[in-house]
């Protein structure tokens, strides 16, 4: 199917006599949510890098929904966040974008979810933000120090906290350096260490996972776009955790997902490789990709062979088409609670009926056993009981996260939708069922429902969508 232009992509859209913001941005993963005022509920993250605020224009915000027994919904308990909240270093600038991208892990281990928030369009030397987590929520922040300030620091972020000391790791991508800061992380802004390793061009997209189950999260970077392949090299431990000699030879992609999809207790990585081929049936498919990388004793081996799923896999509902960028978002999570967890696929520019880019979100049981497709299955804004209604250019499924917020066993599936609502974008919580999420109890966040002017933008966040391309599989 067709794709529209970049310019359409983040077209703006004029509301009151006020341009809707349009440049692009790159919040590549959905936050996650997390528990970050320890009653044991986890909380709702919901990003607005757009947001317009005392005069500053894009200086953005955070907003946080705070989980209950009921869930979360437009009247739940919200902080929002911005550089101009108590406690949060900084100043509120325009152009600053704070919330472009997030992370949550509990990195100081004291039992509280921390949020850790980038801003890589300032021009400060410092652009990635540590929430703390308390028993009143987020109410002090630190930056984290940037020894060599060059490019778009912060274009994605990853945490992840499995133990003391450098068990625990923040990734931070750019598109000149990555660097991961690890642990003991303190309240005052203190770490154990830093590594940085230069990589030129990059997309910025970065990811956390043990795959080796050695007890230390393993580092997933992407290199830069190469004009012969569909995505950028996918590189593993390349800065400071082992020695590793290149880009994983089989794959390409721009943006990966961690998590058990087979259920043996090792981590496997999930790749995206949304863009058209550039040489069919070498880089990329039809329509995109996904490629699964099995965790094992050995972690993800240089030379091993991906599993591939696209549209036209046995199981997978959908037809491959061109412009659909099937893995243009990922997230990994156990929804059926089976022990091996589901891969929940974004393909926002995917038609549904004659209604172009209006997006889908395909997700791919997980399997102990056999490939991966079978049992799949979807959704869209006109799938049953979704508050909402398929439109062109609403990029349904640009971000997605998933996460348990009424502690009731059952993950929610977190879907952003960039371009609803003239491009102020949208955020669905689809409830957990009995097998699967389901549309039946499903909430839509948007600016208005949370307070905001419809001036501002972005709410989700824009994924990927800064990458993908008008029409040829290639990438402005």
């Amino acid at each position: 199917m067709r794709r529209g232009s970049a310019a359409a992509v983040v077209a703006a859209a004029v509301i009151a006599g006020t341009m809707v913001p349009a440049m692009p941005a790159a919040a590549v993963h959905g936050a996650v949510p997390g528990d970050f005022n320890g009653d044991g509920y986890r909380d709702l993250v919901l990003p607005v890098p757009g947001a317009s605020l005392q005069g500053a224009q894009w200086a953005g915000a955070v907003v946080v929904v705070y989980g209950s027994s009921r869930g979360v919904s437009s009247v739940s308990r919200r902080q929002t966040i911005t550089e101009d909240s108590p406690g949060v270093p900084g100043r509120l600038d325009a152009w600053d974008r704070f919330g472009t991208t997030t992370a949550t892990a509990d990195l100081n281990r004291d039992g509280y979810a921390d949020l850790v928030v980038g801003s890589p369009h300032s021009e400060a030397h410092e652009q990635v933000t540590v929430l703390w987590g308390s028993r009143d929520g987020l109410t002090k922040g630190t930056r984290l120090p940037q020894n060599l300030h060059q490019g778009d620091y912060g274009l994605d972020l990853a945490a992840a906290g499995l133990g003391a000391g450098s068990r625990t790791k923040i990734l931070v991508g750019a598109d000149v350096w990555t660097t991961v800061y690890k642990g003991p992380f303190a309240k005052d802004g203190s770490f154990g260490s830093s590594v940085e390793t230069r990589t030129d061009g990059s997309v910025g997209s970065v990811a956390l996972g043990d795959f080796n189950r050695s007890g230390s999260p393993d580092q997933v970077a992407f290199g830069a776009l190469r004009p012969e392949l569909s995505g950028s090299p996918i590189m593993v431990n390349h800065g400071g955790t082992a020695t590793w000699t290149g880009p994983l030879k089989n794959g390409n992609g721009l943006i990966a997902a961690t998590g058990d999809v087979n259920g043996d207790g090792y981590t496997d990585l999930v790749v995206g490789d949304p863009l058209e081929p550039v040489t069919p049936g070498i880089d990329g498919e039809t329509g995109g990709r996904v490629l699964v990388y099995r965790g094992s004793k050995n972690g993800i081996t240089h030379t091993q062979i991906p599993e591939v799923i696209t549209q036209e896999t046995t199981g997978v509902p959908g037809t491959g088409e061109k412009g659909d960028t099937f893995g243009a978002a990922l997230t990994v999570a156990d929804l059926n609670r089976d022990g091996a967890a589901e891969i929940v696929i974004g393909a926002p520019y995917e038609a549904v009926g004659t209604t172009e880019r209006t997006g889908t979100v395909t997700v791919i049981p997980g399997r102990r056993s056999g490939a991966l497709g079978t049992g799949g299955y979807s959704y869209h804004q006109d799938t049953t009981a979704i508050p909402s209604s398929n439109e062109t250019g609403d990029f349904f499924g640009t971000t997605l996260s998933a996460g348990d917020l009424n502690r009731d066993g059952r993950p929610e599936l977190i879907i952003g939708a960039a371009g609803e609502n003239n491009g102020n974008g949208a955020v669905f919580t689809l409830p957990g069922g009995t097998s699967r999420p389901t549309g039946t109890g499903s909430r839509v966040f948007t600016l208005e429902t949370l307070g905001m002017a419809q001036t501002d933008g972005w709410l989700g966040g824009k994924g990927l969508l800064r990458l993908l391309d008008a029409g040829d599989g290639t990438t402005n």
